[in-house]
């Protein structure tokens, strides 16, 4: 495998993604990248929790879990791999930096391998795969993690590799932490059985779980309008 052939189409696609002409487009990056706009979303998502979880055992283990995917994808990625790695973040790459589009001055740190980003979205997508095994929420944290990854691409803070790998790892530490929350759990459970076509295998409401599902078009729909108007 060459691998400088691959580094130099991970650089070439980087440029295909980052920046463009569009004040609009960045607007719009900007209110998708920041942490706030996804705080009613991931209060839906709290909501779901605490409503289908038959006791507090339950809901305080499933909240742990999530603290659990974010520590294992992303937090040893920040203070463990990124500095051993020290692949440059486009921004910063002698090689290509001049060559990046750079969105209102931002720039990251100076390492980007890979995209803490990207693992500690999807880790939170496949946990809650595992958890609620509803097709609808896991499209749409599926979404929800790659527009958080399309937005670390246009902003040119990662390489498509640094998105690649971050995702790759956030699958492993998502469906890592579900087998241990199962172990758990099942103590706690009370062996209630879901048949109906109104629950999901877990046992999670389905109309609850349109919940967050609108709350991210919602999401979305006011950042493509704040980014009109801005």
């Amino acid at each position: 495998m060459d691998w400088q052939a691959l580094i130099e189409l991970d650089k070439q696609l980087l440029l295909w993604f980052n920046g463009s002409q569009s004040l609009y487009l960045d607007s719009l990056v900007r209110t998708l990248t920041h942490a706030v706009t996804w705080v009613p979303f991931y209060l839906t998502l709290f909501y779901v929790v605490m409503k289908n979880n038959e006791s507090v055992q339950k809901i305080l283990l499933v909240l742990a879990s999530a603290g659990l995917c974010v520590l294992v994808a992303g937090t040893i990625d920040d203070t463990i791999v990124k500095p051993t790695v020290a692949r440059w973040r486009p921004t910063h790459d002698p090689q290509i930096g001049l060559l990046v589009d750079i969105v209102d001055g931002y720039r990251g740190g100076n390492y980007g391998f890979f995209s803490a980003h990207a693992s500690n979205t999807f880790s939170i997508a496949i946990f809650f795969w595992w958890l609620v095994r509803s097709r609808l929420l896991t499209c749409a944290m599926v979404i929800w993690s790659l527009v958080n990854c399309w937005t670390r691409l246009y902003l040119g803070v990662h390489y498509p590799g640094d998105i690649l790998v971050g995702l790759c790892w956030g699958a492993c530490a998502g469906s890592l932490t579900y087998w241990l929350y199962h172990r758990i759990a099942r103590h706690l459970s009370t062996g209630m059985n879901f048949t109906s076509t109104h629950y999901t295998k877990t046992g999670y409401l389905r109309s609850d779980i349109d919940v967050p599902v609108s709350m991210l078009v919602f999401t979305l729909l006011y950042a493509l309008l704040r980014a009109a108007f801005a």
